[in-house]
């Protein structure tokens, strides 16, 4: 009867010992990261039922409201509209389109998403996005962009840049001569002035990190195996 002995060799314990723990964390982290995202949109989602929280002419708390439904009356000013480049609908390019909107009775502004726009012909030719006229009703839910990872260069000789990168709200401040709130409005889809109001779900690639962390549990398995498989020697 053969008799099998457990022998586990350095260099391969020494590398397990290093490698196991990586992949393991290395799938905790995905799996969390699923389950925050999930938890997120659940916590969106029950803050979109609530009635929309009325915002006036006065600055709220730097990261206050962070999420949920907003209202504002006001008048959108094209002037200081730009768009946001790289933005993807239906596997086709495009922006969306940031306009300011004053609200109604006094000087504060508040960036307003108003949606997506196909790219056109080329990137030289900008679409016609002119915002409706005089004062409106706006609803919509609460964005916090996040900050930049890049600070793009401004191009020489141009005051104003219409097509941007990313939405740094620090930065626009300083390039616009009024005060800003400190969020995105991402206007409802019914509301008055949206174009393709599309907006992507915190949840909408919780398959993805799930799907991730299982490969990394399923690596540190297969690792554990061929450890134990290297180690087991039949004794002559």
């Amino acid at each position: 009867m053969a008799i099998y002995r457990f022998r586990p060799k350095r260099a391969p314990t020494l590398a397990t010992l290093a490698l196991l723990p990586v992949l393991v964390q290395l799938g905790l982290w995905q799996w969390h990261k699923a389950e925050a995202k999930r938890e997120f949109q659940r916590r969106a989602d029950a803050a979109a039922q609530a009635a929309p929280l009325p915002i006036g002419p006065r600055l709220v708390p730097e990261g206050e409201p962070r999420q949920g439904r907003v209202a504002l009356r006001g008048r959108y000013e094209a002037r200081y509209q730009f768009l946001l480049d790289n933005q993807i609908n239906g596997e086709q390019a495009g922006y969306d389109v940031l306009t300011p909107l004053r609200i109604e009775g006094g000087d504060i502004r508040v960036l307003v998403n108003r949606g997506w726009v196909p790219l056109g012909r080329s990137r030289d030719v900008l679409p016609r996005i002119d915002p409706p006229p005089g004062e409106v009703e706006v609803t919509g839910t609460v964005w916090q962009p996040p900050r930049p990872r890049f600070a793009f260069p401004e191009p020489v000789g141009r005051t104003w840049q219409p097509v941007r990168q990313s939405v740094d709200l620090a930065r626009y401040r300083t390039e616009v001569p009024f005060a800003l709130q400190p969020f995105v409005v991402r206007l409802d889809p019914a509301a008055t002035g949206c174009y393709a109001c599309v907006w992507p779900r915190a949840d909408e690639r919780v398959g993805m990190h799930r799907g991730y962390a299982f490969q990394w549990f399923g690596m540190a398995a297969v690792l554990a195996v061929f450890y134990l498989a290297a180690s087991v020697e039949r004794d002559r």
